[in-house]
């Protein structure tokens, strides 16, 4: 494999109730995934269970666990066993009352090579995430890895194009969303089309108005209200999509990622040169009245 072309894995796949089984099925996805060649494997959001931010419940923080943790040493095993990068999304207990969504990332050595703690805390009907999360605080960065670097997102923070650009500009070349994302089934038949679509498109114009990859995987089936829709995706500089999952079944996606493409993109399309970083002092207010 040419050293500028990075091979990406993301596990879409369905949970179930027991952690140790959803844990003991991810690692399997991982050792497929870089039996297939790739090189840094994706896992969708909160992978350990179902999916408990559609109630309010305070037994589910014995969900949670530190990091490092019992997770990060079994998918640190098998990428150092694959020699493959791991991005995994945990229910982060970073001390009594303080919980976080983070996305860590285990290198190939095992390491862990740094972590993300998402920012962008949804609470809509069976979304009520700011009952569990705290919002981020290490900020938007991206991690060194020998096959590239990757900022990693997750979920709602994939709606903020803000989140991306500064992702971007602490050069990540890939920029990965772990996500937990389906329909309310009563609203499927007249809006599902059309949240999906939205959904790829406004993942698809990170990549384009940054120049770099956007690979973001999500969760599929129906657990308790929500349908998730799956369709994880992997885009290129253009937006072009080079591999797409189903809506309906587990899916392992292996897709080559050349770098170097991120490098002629920026040239003919210099987003970033003609940015007016003197002029945007607007962003850091709610709204402009």
């Amino acid at each position: 494999m040419p050293p500028d072309v990075t091979v990406v894995g993301l596990v879409q796949m369905s949970c179930g109730t027991d952690p140790a089984a959803n844990l003991e099925k991810a690692v399997a996805r991982v050792e497929d995934a870089a039996g297939r060649g790739a090189q840094v494997v994706c896992l969708q959001e909160l992978f350990r269970s179902q999916y408990f931010c559609q109630r309010e419940e305070t037994e589910t923080f014995e969900l949670a666990e530190p990091i490092p943790g019992p997770s990060t040493e079994a998918l640190g095993r098998v990428a150092r066993a694959r020699d493959v990068v791991v991005v995994a999304s945990l229910f982060e207990r970073r001390a009594e009352g303080v919980f976080h969504n983070t996305a860590v990332l285990l290198d190939r050595d095992g390491s862990i090579g740094g972590l993300y703690r998402k920012m962008h805390i949804p609470d809509d009907p069976l979304y009520y995430e700011k009952y569990y999360f705290a919002p981020g605080d290490v900020g938007f960065r991206s991690f060194e890895t020998a096959v590239g670097r990757v900022g990693a997102l997750i979920c709602w923070d994939q709606w903020f194009p803000e989140a991306a650009r500064l992702t971007a500009l602490h050069g990540a070349e890939i920029l990965v969303y772990p996500t937990a994302i389906g329909w309310h089934p009563g609203e499927k038949a007249e809006h599902g089309a059309a949240q999906y679509s939205a959904w790829e498109i406004m993942q698809r114009s990170h990549a384009i108005a940054n120049g770099v990859f956007v690979a973001a995987v999500n969760r599929v089936g129906r657990e308790g209200g929500l349908e998730f829709w799956g369709g994880s995706f992997v885009c290129d500089p253009f937006g072009r999509v080079l591999a797409r999952a189903g809506h309906e079944r587990e899916e392992i996606l292996v897709v080559e990622c050349d770098r170097r493409l991120i490098g002629e993109t920026r040239r003919q399309w210099p987003f970033l040169r003609d940015r007016r970083i003197d002029a945007y002092g607007g962003l850091l207010k709610r709204y402009l009245d």
